[in-house]
């Protein structure tokens, strides 16, 4: 158990750093062929933050670890809301200023109840084959978006300085093949210690994806956003955790069904969606803003959000002791 739970705590680590390798050198690539900016920002780097749940979640449902996968879907979004984004705002009170985080709120609140709809009768392919397209609309709009230059100037230029700086050519390469190579090496590792580690404490490889791996995955997100704040640069924080947790839904959650329908785990329509769809509505709510104020997340709300992050943990937590009990 100490050997399986060191490996999953030294891959998870290796994901974050591999991950902004890969980052890195993707971006700097792009740059070296003139792409604009804050299509960069949009596209290559805000995706980039989702790359670890990716991979991971891929190589779970080829290595028969389906759970692992979609809980490492939900428990990320959770995760980015109740204790990302929460932490963020308990260092400095969130605004939502900009326009265009405004309108991505509706599309992930939607999206999250298209997913849990789809999830009564398991994931299909059918189903997965209708997020992966709509993950495509979802790009293809971003792109024109960025093209039209439909954003506002703050959000525009916080996005852009969130952009590396740019390599050479042959480094930009070289940071891109490692990244790569030790994103797919720590993907592997993680997904083969968290189902170890699960068969050992004789819990369910849903419940390691939705706490171990969710929060370690969640790593980049939490890194970007404080990095935001401490900046300044509000938008682009809320904006990281807001297109995180599209991509985990569209790119993350719906790979388990391309490879074979799947039935839902157990529990997780009776627990991990609901907590997750009353996150987002909370997001929602607080994102919009009332009486055409902006929103804003201060300390006490944030405060609240952690509470809730934190008892929904204590209640996984309880349920599997609950069960070894039996």
């Amino acid at each position: 158990m100490l050997i399986n739970s060191l490996t999953l705590i030294a891959s998870l680590i290796a994901l974050f750093f591999s991950a902004n390798k890969f980052v890195t050198g993707a971006a700097s690539i792009a740059r070296n062929f003139n792409l604009s900016p804050l299509l960069i920002g949009l596209t290559i780097v805000g995706f980039g933050n989702s790359i670890p749940e990716i991979l991971v979640s891929g190589i779970a449902s080829f290595d028969g670890s389906y759970a692992i996968g979609v809980g490492n879907a939900l428990g990320s979004n959770i995760a980015n809301i109740g204790l990302v984004l929460a932490c963020t705002a308990l260092v400095k009170p969130l605004n939502f200023d900009s326009g265009i985080l405004k309108r991505e709120l509706p599309i992930l609140m939607a999206i999250s109840l298209i997913c849990y709809f789809i999830a009564f009768d398991g994931l299909g392919r059918g189903d997965s084959l209708l997020l992966v397209i709509s993950l495509v609309v979802f790009f293809v709009w971003l792109i024109r978006t960025a093209k039209k230059e439909e954003f506002d100037g703050a959000y525009s230029k916080e996005l852009k300085t969130r952009l590396p700086d740019t390599l050479t050519v042959k480094k930009a390469w070289f940071y891109f093949g490692a990244g790569l190579a030790g994103l797919l090496i720590s993907s592997k590792l993680v997904v083969w210690a968290a189902a170890n580690v699960a068969h050992l404490a004789g819990v369910s490889e849903l419940i390691i994806g939705l706490t171990a791996v969710a929060l370690g995955t969640s790593l980049p997100e939490l890194a970007t956003s404080i990095s935001s704040v401490l900046k300044k640069e509000d938008d682009l924080a809320v904006g990281n955790i807001i297109g995180s947790n599209i991509y985990n839904l569209l790119a993350v959650y719906s790979l388990p069904g391309l490879w074979a329908s799947q039935a839902v785990p157990e529990g997780m329509m009776m627990r991990d969606f609901p907590v997750m769809l009353g996150l987002t509505a909370v997001l929602f709510v607080l994102g919009k803003g009332f009486n055409n104020k902006a929103g804003i997340i201060n300390r006490w709300e944030a405060a609240i959000l952690l509470v809730a992050y934190f008892g929904y943990q204590w209640f996984i937590y309880q349920s599997v002791t609950t069960i070894a009990t039996l």
